[in-house]
């Protein structure tokens, strides 16, 4: 092993905290990576790091050895950029992520017939709604709901994403209509819960043009989409979702939007997010394809819901 790869694996165990986490990323033992970064020392005659039984930190040496390190690695995935632009027909890996429904609904129909046009591309699709370091990861692209926090990285929007309220008819006909945004208090209703988001009212403009937030009685909670539209479908809650989760519920009468002339507020966009402007030709032209798919002007999700246009969007009952 040369010096420019210990100083990358130097690199990957900060970034990624300890030996044991920077060799399970390259799956490898922990003691070679000891060995790798005790040789780049030696080589360097300077200590790089502060060693106690259960943590690492940089000395000063290397702190401007990380920093460099991270240019170098920057250096060499532009230059391989560069020759794989060169490449008449696309090839190479392109290591995604994203939630599971936005794979299932708006990725995998693009990745099937993107590997028929591009046989030469692989793909390796990595499923998580955590924020994830997509540089120390390796990510060619992230795609993710809400605007991004890191401003070193690139983000596009793809598409806005707006809110729903939905009931099944089962549900109405056992409940009733709701006419008014006051009455969703006394009603079931199914919402989103994680570690980070506990959603518990619905936020609206008002007829005044004013900001307004109505509590809901969350009776189911959890923290995946497909499974709350589950919950709604059985006819036991009503759910506020956004919309891109969607697929033909609405057309096909399972679904039914409520309380329409309520102005809700937009919700989160979906963004595209990657490492550095200069794409090489595969990952440029996946994007794409993402964008053609999911359409550039109204998104196909909404295209499912009819008249979505004039719906959320009108008069305003408090």
């Amino acid at each position: 092993m040369d010096t420019t790869s210990r100083l990358l694996m130097l690199l990957d165990v900060v970034e990624r905290g300890s030996f044991a986490s920077a060799a399970e990323g390259r799956n490898i033992d922990r003691s070679v990576i000891s060995k790798q970064i005790s040789k780049l020392e030696e080589e360097l005659a300077v200590r790089l790091l502060n060693r106690t039984t259960r943590s690492i930190s940089l000395t000063a040496a290397g702190a401007e050895m990380v920093k460099k390190a991270s240019e170098l690695r920057e250096l060499l995935n532009e230059t391989v950029r560069m020759a794989e632009n060169y490449h008449l027909e696309p090839r190479g890996t392109i290591k995604m992520t994203s939630s599971t429904i936005i794979a299932k609904r708006y990725l995998q129909p693009v990745i099937n017939d993107f590997q028929k046009r591009f046989p030469e591309v692989e793909i390796e699709l990595i499923l998580d709604d955590k924020v994830m370091d997509i540089v120390s990861e390796g990510i060619d692209l992230a795609f993710r709901v809400g605007e991004l926090k890191d401003s070193t990285l690139i983000a596009r929007k793809l598409a806005r994403n707006r809110l729903v309220i939905l009931a099944s008819p089962e549900f109405i006909k056992t409940y009733g209509m709701p006419n008014k945004m006051s009455d969703l208090k006394s009603l079931p209703a199914a919402s989103y819960f994680s570690k980070t988001i506990r959603v518990t009212s619905i936020e609206y403009e008002n007829a005044l043009g004013e900001h307004a937030e109505q509590e809901i009685n969350s009776v189911f909670r959890a923290n995946d989409a497909e499974i709350l539209l589950l919950k709604a479908l059985s006819g036991s809650a009503f759910v506020v979702v956004p919309a891109f989760i969607l697929g033909d519920e609405i057309i096909n009468g399972q679904l039914i939007p409520i309380l329409t002339d309520v102005k809700l507020l937009d919700y989160r966009d979906m963004y595209v997010i990657y490492p550095h402007r200069d794409l090489p030709v595969r990952t440029r032209l996946f994007y794409d394809a993402v964008r053609d798919y999911i359409g550039k002007v109204t998104p196909i999700w909404e295209k499912n819901i009819p008249h979505f246009d004039r719906l959320y969007q009108g008069e305003h009952r408090g």
